[in-house]
């Protein structure tokens, strides 16, 4: 599942992991996002979060997504440094990608997180 305000990254997210056999949820808003997990969390294995979104930021969302399973597995997609983030590997954050970030890098990263499951 990826949540980004960023139309174009959610379709090269999908495209990139479609192509990989993987099913994709996307979600451009964080409200939206928040959603899809509380209906499907289930059945994703791994949430590639943007920080930086109008409606509310990542870490936000990221309290939303362990409020309902504490065990969500999230990457934060962040331009921001990893500061950022700080607070979040504290509550478990998987880890971090910074943007502007390299497909291949993405999609290494993302892999290696499923499979640890």
């Amino acid at each position: 599942m990826a949540i980004d305000d960023e139309t174009e990254i959610l379709e090269i997210i999908r495209e990139t992991f479609e192509n990989r056999g993987y099913k994709v949820h996307l979600a451009s808003q964080p409200s939206e996002g928040i959603g899809i997990y509380e209906r499907l969390w289930r059945e994703i294995d791994l949430v590639l979060l943007d920080f930086l979104m109008p409606e509310m930021t990542g870490d936000l969302v990221y309290e939303c997504l362990r409020d309902i399973n504490p065990d969500a597995r999230v990457l934060l997609l962040t331009a921001c440094d990893d500061n950022v983030a700080k607070k979040m590997f504290e509550d478990g954050l998987r880890g971090y990608i910074q943007k502007p970030f390299y497909l291949d890098d993405l999609t290494q990263r993302v892999e290696e997180e499923i499979e640890a499951t």
